[in-house]
């Protein structure tokens, strides 16, 4: 089963490569006595400016290579890994995967995916955008970026812009014939802004991520937003402790729904770590919340037709109507668990959280967002890692917006949030269609009708 990549440039060639050297590694390890075996091999490049102050910090080029092997003696499993493809270094690989999997124990639950479960179609899924600027002209823009954000009247200082673009190519092949093909690209541009002297002084920025350098914004715009969220946190106050609503802002909402995916994820369910053990089929968010995995989103940032495992990926309702439809699993914890794999080996494949609310029409609009608030706390920024996926229990620190009567009102600082996250999922009163499409979390900004926020 092989994928087909039609492309101009030197990637199929790349690929083929890969390709080529999985499958000669795992007749190799079948001759060392492997009853099965896996390979990842990948190649990623990339360019990386940094510009401060007009002046350049750091230019870097990369060129990575990774390769994985995993080999099973029965159900004795073992694995190395190198980041060099020099013949003597995949040979010494093999060694030492196979010398690992024979004095492991037997584990039930080790092996390949099921042969049945195999991806068979490989759709094109509008990943791969290369864009290879000179150092010259990524050099400009990071001058550009910064220097817009600069011409705000409140910045009195610079952390930086930074320029990045960078290509990635992998197969990942196994021993029940599945050899699959990918590739795909990421670009960046980001800038850091201070505002105000001395203890006064406010630290934020912007950043922009895509897999097509075509659908950037105007440069200047990503420095003008950079310096107007930075001037913004001018004069922050902190908070006396009290309850409110609470809206986390879409840049900050999908660390919300990545605790959820951790809490029903394979790993933590069958050690029984995660406050949402035995949730399949219960309500874990209101009845209006539906989420999505959409694993074909043309150019999404986790777009796949299969898994870590070669198994093929699908698009399913992970949350429907509130109740969970189903856990996030591989092979491995499937198994464990005594059910079968979702095809969530390596992680989810494009989240689409839908907007809606409890009551009334779906906000459409961060302002919307902010009436429906009210009077409480918007949060922009989280800190730190207060959060446990055993209990639930959540509490981080936090800087954002203070809104009265669904206007901002004044700048907040130095405070904490707090609740149970089994709790705050069902509080849940509004999602907007404010989304952040800069990572594989595709949500609104998320309102929650009461948190604790302790500060003064």
């Amino acid at each position: 089963m092989k994928t087909a990549v039609v492309a101009a440039d030197g990637s199929v060639a790349e690929l083929d490569r890969l390709a080529e050297l999985a499958e000669d590694v795992i007749r190799r390890a079948g001759k060392a006595g492997a009853s099965q075996a896996e390979v990842s091999a990948s190649v990623g490049t990339g360019l990386s400016v940094n510009v401060r102050l007009g002046e350049v910090e750091t230019v870097e080029r990369n060129r990575d290579r990774g390769f994985g092997l995993t080999v099973y003696f029965g159900q004795r499993k073992g694995s190395a890994s190198t980041a060099d493809l020099k013949p003597s270094s995949i040979e010494a690989t093999l060694a030492q995967a196979c010398a690992i999997a024979r004095y492991t124990e037997e584990d039930p639950c080790a092996g390949l995916a099921d042969a049945s479960r195999m991806a068979t179609a490989f759709p094109d899924l509008d990943l791969w955008h290369p864009w290879e600027p000179e150092v010259e002209r990524a050099i400009e823009i990071g001058r550009a970026v910064e220097a817009a954000g600069r011409a705000h009247a409140a910045i009195t200082n610079s952390e930086g812009a930074s320029v990045q673009c960078g290509s990635g190519m992998g197969v990942y092949a196994n021993s029940l014939g599945f050899v699959g093909r990918e590739r795909g690209t990421h670009h960046s541009i980001s800038c850091s802004l201070i505002a105000g002297k001395g203890d006064a002084m406010q630290r934020d920025g912007w950043y922009e991520y895509v897999r097509d350098a075509k659908v950037f914004p105007a440069f200047d715009s990503i420095g003008r937003k950079a310096a107007e969220r930075t001037a913004a946190r001018l004069d922050a106050r902190r908070l006396g402790t009290r309850e409110c609503p609470v809206l986390f802002a879409p840049e900050v909402a999908r660390s919300l729904i990545s605790h959820l995916i951790s809490a029903i994820s394979g790993g933590s369910l069958y050690r029984r770590a995660s406050f949402l053990l035995d949730h399949a089929g219960k309500p874990v968010l209101p009845a209006f919340v539906n989420l999505f995995e959409k694993p074909f989103l043309p150019g999404g940032h986790a777009s796949g037709a299969f898994d870590a495992e070669g198994v093929a990926t699908r698009e399913s309702a992970l949350v429907e109507g509130g109740v969970l439809q189903h856990y996030v699993l591989g092979s491995y914890s499937a198994r464990k668990l005594g059910l079968e794999t979702t095809g969530n080996a390596g992680g989810v494949h494009n989240l689409v959280v839908e907007a809606g609310a409890r009551e009334g029409d779906a906000p459409t609009t961060f302002e919307a967002m902010l009436q429906r608030l009210g009077t409480g706390l918007v949060v922009t920024e989280l800190i730190g890692q207060g959060v446990s996926i055993v209990t639930g229990d959540y509490s981080r620190g936090a800087a954002g917006f203070w809104v009265e009567n669904g206007v901002i009102a004044y700048p907040v600082q130095e405070i904490t949030i707090a609740g149970n996250l089994r709790d705050l999922f069902m509080r849940v009163q509004a999602i907007g269609s404010d989304v952040d499409t800069r990572a594989s979390i595709l949500t609104g900004s998320i309102l929650i009708d009461r948190m604790t926020v302790a500060g003064e």
